[in-house]
């Protein structure tokens, strides 16, 4: 599901500035290919996942970067992996 800036806001029950903190820190790179921003279900996923570490781990803006970035590096390896696992040279 893609949604609006607005819609973003709503589900993940949080403020504009909030928002506008986590983009500039670009702890959610949302999709701007069209002339609006866009974000999708996987940007909800990473908003409460932030809001998690935050809240009822009281991890810090420095511990949450680290994450994040932690976070994609292991998505990264795993999207390779199955890339791997699909190329014919490993079946």
């Amino acid at each position: 599901m893609i949604m609006t800036k607005q819609e973003f806001l709503v589900s993940a029950n949080i403020r504009e500035q909030t928002l506008e903190f986590w983009l500039e820190r670009r702890w959610l790179i949302p999709d701007d290919a069209a002339s609006e921003v866009r974000f999708s279900e996987c940007d909800i996923a990473r908003a409460v996942l932030i809001q998690d570490l935050q809240r009822d781990f009281g991890v810090n803006e420095a511990g949450i970067d680290l994450i994040l970035h932690l976070v994609d590096q292991l998505h990264g390896a795993r999207q390779a992996l199955s890339l791997l696992r699909e190329s014919p040279r490993f079946k």
